[in-house]
């Protein structure tokens, strides 16, 4: 394979900005898991279509262990390349974790981008980051994520050996001064993440203070929350059918049936293998998940994956500490016939433990009903909200704009 002067490495966090063209590549270990290798693979499709990137084709390898150098095994190595020149070189995602040896030498091998999936979901969230705190905490997950990843990217030091003030292996200098510099912007980056944080420690407990029930609706992305937000609230929050569309939880303060007034916020959505950075770079975000009074978790109904989508949300809710009451919500129902419903809330309720409330954003079905199911579990969450009511001019009017969660 002829080598190019360079190759953009996928760990830059600039590369995923600059695909236009991808093919996509899945594992599985064994027949029996073929069908979940597919179901994965058509979720990095849509990954890679949020990121604005075009799918000219896909691969299912089995794959009973990965290799060491390089993930998948030599012969699909060499099979995977001679396609690459025949399709004018895409860059390649993998629907699994590389190491940073795997990823190093399989751009060598390609000579094309590789990222692997939390390279293409740090991408999304780059560009989807739209306030301030959003914007800090993608750029920790980017720089956490490419620590490990610098040594592959000075080979061209390799001549550098051996002069003056250089020691050690090849690049050394120059990769301990990136880790420095990055070791540095981490640190500035942490210090004006605890003061948003403590910003808005403040505005939590003020909002306390006027005891308003607070419902964050929680999901799978693409799940339908923010359409679901809009249907609640009559508000106009972005809904696109994209995964990540709305990175930036958003709140509106809504009336209730009874005139109770709680506050809805639209979360992120969660999504299986979430990559432990942006875990744990959220952290401060999905605080309004773990304060908020009442959960609504919602679930497409129409997804041919609901049951392992519902699954990842519960594990993750569980892995947060989340132990509020919680309302299950089957989003998109316009979507199933009858006996489809019947047997998706079945499968979903027992799952969940609970009665799901179905409910259609776009034709409004079910919207009377999960409201009054908030106002219930409002009642019981803030008991004494009714006698709190604002007066007029000192709050905003119902469904209009409450806070930024960020």
């Amino acid at each position: 394979m002829p080598a190019q002067a360079q190759t953009l490495s996928g760990a830059d966090p600039a590369v995923g900005a600059t695909l236009t063209t991808v093919l996509v590549v899945g594992t599985h270990a064994g027949a029996a898991r073929r069908d979940r290798a597919e179901v994965e693979l058509d979720e990095l499709e849509e990954l890679a279509r949020t990121l604005g990137a075009r799918v000219v084709e896909r691969r299912v390898v089995n794959l009973r262990e990965p290799h060491p150098a390089t993930f998948l095994g030599s012969g699909t190595v060499t099979a995977v390349g001679d396609r690459l020149a025949e399709l004018g070189r895409p860059a390649v995602l993998v629907n699994d974790e590389l190491t940073p040896r795997q990823q190093r030498n399989l751009q060598q091998a390609w000579q094309v981008p590789v990222l692997d999936r939390t390279e293409v979901i740090l991408a999304i969230f780059a560009r989807r980051a739209s306030t301030a705190e959003g914007r800090i905490q993608v750029e920790m997950a980017q720089l956490e994520h490419l620590l490990p990843r610098l040594a592959g990217g000075w080979r061209h030091l390799e001549r550098q050996r051996g002069g003056v003030g250089l020691r050690g292996g090849p690049g050394e200098t120059q990769i301990e001064v990136d880790r420095r510099l990055i070791g540095q912007r981490l640190k500035r980056l942490r210090e004006r993440l605890r003061e948003m944080e403590r910003r808005r420690g403040v505005q939590r407990r003020a909002r306390q203070d006027v005891p308003l029930a607070s419902v964050a609706l929680v999901g799978y992305t693409n799940a339908g929350k923010s359409t679901l937000l809009n249907a609640l609230t009559s508000s106009t929050v972005l809904a696109d059918n994209l995964l990540f569309a709305t990175l930036d939880p958003t709140s509106r303060v809504h009336s209730l049936p009874s005139a109770r007034r709680v506050i809805i916020t639209d979360t992120v959505g969660f999504i299986a293998n979430l990559p432990t950075e942006l875990v744990e770079a959220f952290a401060a975000t999905l605080e309004e998940v773990r304060q908020a009074h009442i959960l609504a978790v919602v679930v497409d109904a129409s997804h041919p994956d609901a049951e392992q989508q519902l699954g990842t949300v519960l594990e993750t809710l569980q892995a947060m500490g989340c132990g509020q009451p919680a309302i299950l919500v089957m989003s998109k129902v316009d979507r199933l016939d009858g006996n489809q419903r019947a047997l998706m809330a079945g499968r979903l309720g027992a799952i969940a433990e609970a009665r799901p409330v179905m409910v259609s954003s776009t034709s409004g079905e079910g919207i009377r009903e999960l409201r009054a199911e908030i106002d219930a579990r409002a009642r019981d969450a803030v008991p004494d909200t009714r006698a709190n009511l604002p007066t007029l001019g000192t709050a905003a009017a119902p469904g209009s704009n409450g806070h930024r969660a960020r």
